[in-house]
């Protein structure tokens, strides 16, 4: 169910999913209204002038902390969604958030924290598929990271099932408070703090993988849509509709 909520029915309010909503109740009810509504939302989320600003918004500070002014902590966390499993590639190949990888590793060379956590994220239809945190590990073995430093959650599916295994392996609860330091992607730092903080941590954010600079620049570009836009546009709506979702079910006590 929670699956189902989280991951599947965001779909629909998102610019793409909303666009086919209304093109095909255009169709079916023969109204233009639907029709140009649905093309209006894909044109206006394609503009870079309204894409970056939302990204921006949901990013928090444009500032990369130095890992020296990072405090030190019980256990650094990097969170999956860095990889792509394919033939050929023992330990897959790096996707967009690869920065997650490379901030945890550098946490860990400094000296901040005496274990790293990689969370062995998991899509719940590919089962098949090895979980990305032993990916991980093996990488950041071959980086010398010690075999004894690395630490590997239950397989997980979200955001949320990541904080509650953390908290498991890092012996969380019945007043044990632990310190961590999180490491992920800016966009996804509100709604991923919100859950460790909920399953018990004292979290200290890690902000990578930015996907808006600290020099803005208006140009005639920024009025021409692109794929690119879309994307990023649909990345912070994402985050903005898991973060309102898990805020409600906090709220309303759900399990």
């Amino acid at each position: 169910m929670i699956l189902l909520f989280n991951k599947i029915l965001p779909i629909l309010l998102l610019p793409i999913g909303f666009t086919l909503l209304c093109l095909l109740a255009g169709l079916l009810l023969r109204k233009k209204l639907f029709l140009w509504t649905g093309l209006l939302v894909l044109a206006l989320f394609s503009l870079p002038i309204v894409s970056d600003p939302l990204m921006r918004q949901v990013e928090g500070p444009l500032r990369r902390a130095p890992v020296s002014a990072v405090g030190k902590a019980d256990a650094i966390v990097v969170l999956s969604g860095m990889l792509q499993q394919i033939k050929n590639a023992p330990v897959g190949e790096w996707g967009d958030a690869v920065d997650r990888f490379e901030g945890g590793i550098d946490l860990f060379k400094a000296g901040k924290a005496p274990v790293i956590v990689f969370t062995r994220g998991q899509i719940p239809w590919h089962t098949s598929v090895t979980p990305e945190g032993d990916l991980l590990a093996r990488r950041a073995m071959l980086l010398g990271v010690p075999n004894h430093a690395i630490r590997l959650t239950a397989s997980v599916g979200n955001t949320a099932e990541e904080a509650v295994a953390a908290a498991k392996l890092l012996g969380v609860g019945n007043g044990s408070a632990k310190t961590v330091i999180l490491v992920t992607s800016a966009y996804h730092m509100p709604r991923a703090r919100f859950q460790f903080e909920q399953a018990g941590f004292k979290v200290i954010p890690f902000r990578v993988d930015y996907h808006t600079d600290d020099t803005p620049e208006v140009t005639v570009l920024s009025y021409l849509p692109n794929a690119e836009s879309l994307a990023k546009s649909e990345t912070a709506l994402r985050e903005v509709i898991g973060w309102l979702f898990y805020r409600a079910k906090g709220f309303l006590k759900i399990p």
